[in-house]
């Protein structure tokens, strides 16, 4: 029987064997790209964001222009993703709260970050995470599935406590890695309905497939 220290250190081990590079798949050029990115991510693919958003970036490269401009403006480049009328309208209050608090600048700590429109926890925690590199981990629904079933958070209820219990097992150093680890073998491996088992890595590390 292994020790949750054990679980972590063999996981964490097998991963970067086996997944050295692991970053962001949305594409930005600076932080206030990425915070845009980032709430347009909500609930929509990655690839969609990334389809949508060089155009997006063209017509609004700075905080000072979003921020200039009409719901209605912003909502005829985003309507293809999710939820488009309320992402619209954060991203616009994003770019206010930026030009008027912040310098224009995006912040470096969560309590800032959360008090922007569009920016939850889990935003927070992949700017905090990305751009700074600390050792901020963002759940999102991959991060959560995969942490329950290979037993690193042992049936955690909430995001939050996913976040926790996984901020206080892995090594700071390689937080920012971890976080796009389990995201990325959420997306293409460990998916929600079909987990494909047969191509994974970590099946004799996983909970989840010794209790099939």
């Amino acid at each position: 029987m292994m020790t949750t220290k054990e679980r972590y250190n063999k996981i964490i081990e097998r991963f970067e064997q086996e997944m050295p590079v692991a970053e962001t798949e949305l594409h930005y050029a600076n932080p206030f790209q990425l915070l845009v990115a980032v709430i347009l991510s909500a609930q929509c693919t990655d690839k969609r964001i990334n389809m949508i958003t060089p155009e997006l970036f063209e017509a609004y490269p700075t905080p000072e222009r979003l921020a200039g401009a009409e719901q209605f403006e912003v909502y005829e480049y985003i309507k293809s993703v999710s939820y488009p009328n309320n992402k619209a309208k954060s991203l616009v209050g994003m770019a206010k709260a930026l030009v008027e608090r912040f310098n224009s600048s995006v912040p470096d700590n969560i309590d800032d970050l959360l008090t922007i429109p569009g920016v939850g926890r889990k935003t927070a925690n992949v700017i905090l995470s990305v751009v700074y590199n600390k050792a901020a981990m963002a759940v999102d629904t991959h991060v959560f599935r995969v942490a329950n079933r290979l037993g690193l958070t042992n049936d955690s209820r909430t995001p939050l406590e996913t976040e926790k219990t996984l901020v206080s097992n892995i090594p700071e150093n390689i937080i920012p890695r971890a976080h796009h680890w389990l995201i990325l073998h959420g997306r293409y491996v460990c998916k929600a309905r079909r987990p494909e088992c047969d191509k994974c890595y970590l099946t004799d590390l996983c909970k989840y497939y010794s209790d099939k």
